[in-house]
């Protein structure tokens, strides 16, 4: 996913669609000029230059919101983020922050007369028109987060804590060694070695010197509050009267840590320095807290079974005042996430998935009726109630995050950021069309179809099939930065995208079916799905790719050795290549232990030995295909190793291959040159095989 096709429109086209090249002025900060754009097809620089909005924050009021809005600068290799203030309902916004620094984690001070953020690894605060900067924290080593009491008497912060030797420490006469002493599992995560633990300090607030310590509320415990890598400060929360604070952690450590997915809720109380775990024997994942505005209730998110990390996420509901707690999501199969009280303490809204969008719900606690608001092309990522209305995010295959204005009433919205509008007014966009495809087991499939900018259904494209990772992750409305189905469609190619089995958002019968059978119907469902769309006449079926990151990229690998000569070329991304080595260098083990049902070496499970027998390194002898590898070499989900084995056992069969490796990249390509790169390389491979 490269350029456009033609190379004169191709090098005009990139000349004029490098604003992220532009000079910026000595301290101050950069974003996208509005460039005139000289085609209307989407390009890597093009897509790297739209503007990244985050979730907005509402004043205490209502009648403002701010948010950060982040562009890349590609001749720096950097971001900077800023800090818009937006009136509600109107949208009328304004830049607060312009500076070389990045500001994010804004929020309003709970009186309302301040915006808080994060620069520099400390807390400030600032007026709602960019007057009145000020530190209100300068802690050692910095904060990674943070949170006001309701009655701003504290603030709790995030901070990292060294907590066990280090080779240094151990051996001081050896200042150069360049080592690491592991004694217990877990001492690497998704991209980073385990070396410190995230605690939470609660802290006096103060309106005069800025904030130098705090209590460690985690003092000598060997876990994190939030949980690690994800987890912000969306897993704690104050108690209305900021004598409380309810936080998420997975007090485990080690092996113990490795196999579990069991995360509690646990209330602190800053009077008696007490805590109690309020989730125990609750088994899986619980995290999110929200307090009701009364303080009596807490909601939060729970998934039921330990080691399971695509459970049902259900909607909990503690009574602070009875110790009752009560599912109220028992009857609805779906999930429940970002929930959001009303003023009145009546209502939780949520956002939840349903046939590949995710949509607006409400749950009334007194009548434990839930309501669907919206539907549409689209996914809504928050939503937040305000007065009569809803302040929410959306984005699409179509279009990236914007702020919206919902009726909850009739589900209609009305955008009020136009972050990108000045560059995605220039482009065709590629037409999104949703389809119902039968399966080999007579089911009805959902199945995404993305057809190139000014598609001519007389003419034959390309296609591609695309197999999405998870691998419990729905194929619904999202925008990637480098997945984007916009930009792979604008490199001329038709894309077909299914939600094959394994997938949230059809029901539990449907997602649980890929546990323990990753080669058995999800591998069906994909080829059913490339093969209608093959029937097309406007889909060249001699011209077919395969691609997919993740658990798409062991589809692709897999699909490598059993795809009956459909495919011209596969590209795979950080995907699992072998099985058994995977089992011991990935950290999470209670992925593969309910994945793929154990350890390689039970050799009396039937699960497991089905599951090993579907390792792709078992069918190399059946591959033939070109095949492009990408890895990066801080992906500890998935390691390095695997796309290193997949491209040297491809040469060795004489296959055309090529390695698109990173150094310093995990599981996914963060950085905008690297991505842009990615975004060439793609395209570059693609067209060798299916348009030469």
């Amino acid at each position: 996913m490269k350029r456009i096709t033609l190379p004169t429109l191709l090098f005009i086209s990139l000349m004029a669609c490098q604003p992220v090249n532009e000079p910026k002025q000595p301290g101050k900060s950069y974003k996208t000029p509005e460039t005139t754009l000289a085609s209307d097809i989407m390009t890597p620089e093009v897509l790297w230059s739209l503007g990244r909005i985050g979730n907005p924050a509402v004043s205490p009021d209502g009648k403002k919101a701010v948010y950060g809005v982040t562009y890349f600068n590609k001749e720096e290799d950097r971001s900077y983020s800023d800090l818009y203030v937006m009136e509600l309902p109107g949208g009328k916004t304004k830049q607060i922050t312009d500076t070389e620094y990045n500001e994010s984690g804004a929020a309003w001070t709970p009186d309302g007369k301040k915006i808080s953020y994060l620069s520099r690894g400390q807390l400030w605060e600032i007026n709602a028109d960019g007057s009145g900067n000020r530190q209100v924290t300068n802690v050692k080593g910095g904060i990674g987060g943070y949170l006001y009491a309701p009655d701003m008497s504290k603030i709790v912060y995030l901070k990292e804590v060294k907590l066990e030797p280090d080779v240094h420490d151990l051996h001081p006469d050896l200042p150069k060694a360049n080592a690491r002493i592991i004694d217990d599992q877990f001492y690497r995560h998704w991209d980073h070695w385990v070396e410190t633990y995230t605690h939470l300090f609660v802290a006096a607030y103060s309106n005069d010197a800025p904030i130098t310590t705090g209590k460690d509320i985690l003092e000598g415990e060997k876990w994190e509050a939030p949980v690690r890598p994800f987890g912000g400060t969306e897993q704690l929360c104050w108690s209305p009267d900021g004598k409380q604070l309810v936080y998420t952690s997975r007090k485990k450590y080690g092996v113990e840590y490795a196999l579990s997915t069991n995360s509690d809720l646990y209330r602190y109380d800053t009077e008696s320095g007490k805590t109690v775990n309020l989730t125990e024997r609750m088994m899986g994942y619980d995290k999110n807290p929200a307090f009701s505005p009364d303080g009596r209730y807490l909601a939060w998110e729970s998934m039921e079974r330990d080691g399971y990390e695509a459970d049902k996420i259900r909607l909990f509901v503690l009574d602070t005042e009875t110790g009752t707690k009560k599912d109220y999501t028992a009857g609805f199969d779906q999930n429940a996430e970002h929930l959001a009280w009303s003023k009145d303490g009546k209502t939780i809204w949520f956002i939840s998935d349903w046939h590949a969008t995710d949509e607006i719900y409400s749950l009334e606690l007194s009548s434990e009726k839930i309501r669907k608001h919206t539907a549409g092309i689209h996914n809504y990522t928050a939503v937040i109630p305000v007065e009569n209305y809803l302040l929410a995010t959306k984005v699409s295959m179509s279009k990236p995050a914007e702020i919206y204005k919902v009726d909850p009433e009739t589900g209609k919205d009305e955008e009020l950021s136009f972050v990108n509008k000045h560059i995605l007014d220039q482009l065709t966009p590629a037409k999104v069309e949703k389809r119902w495809v039968k399966t080999t087991d007579n089911k009805d499939m959902l199945v995404w179809m993305i057809y190139p900018p000014h598609f001519d259904p007389a003419k034959k494209y390309p296609t591609l099939l695309y197999c999405q990772g998870g691998p419990q992750t729905t194929v619904s409305q999202s925008w990637s930065y480098r997945w984007n189905f916009q930009q792979m469609a604008a490199n001329g190619y038709i894309v077909v995208a299914p939600n094959r089995r394994g997938l949230p958002g059809f029901g539990t019968e449907w997602l649980e079916a890929i546990s323990g059978d990753y080669s058995g119907q999800c591998m069906r469902d994909y080829l059913s799905a490339i093969d209608a769309a093959a029937k097309e006449p406007y889909v060249d079926a001699n011209r077919l790719g395969c691609v997919g990151a993740s658990f798409g990229g062991y589809s692709v690998y897999y699909l490598a050795g059993h795809h009956q000569k459909r495919f011209k070329t596969f590209i795979a991304h950080c995907g699992m290549f072998n099985f058994e080595s995977k089992y011991l260098t990935t950290e999470e083990m209670w992925f593969p232990n309910w994945d793929l049902g154990g350890a390689p070496w039970e050799k009396g499970n039937k699960t497991v030995q089905r599951s090993y027998a579907a390792s792709p390194h078992h069918f190399v002898g059946k591959w033939d295909t070109p095949i492009l590898v990408i890895h990066g070499q801080k992906d500890f989900r998935v390691d390095a190793t695997q796309g290193m084995m997949a491209f040297n056992a491809a040469r060795l069969r004489g296959i055309p291959a090529r390695y698109l490796y990173y150094p310093e990249e995990g599981h996914w390509v963060t950085g905008c040159q690297n991505g842009i790169l990615w975004q060439r390389t793609f395209k570059d491979w693609l067209d060798k095989w299916l348009k030469q």
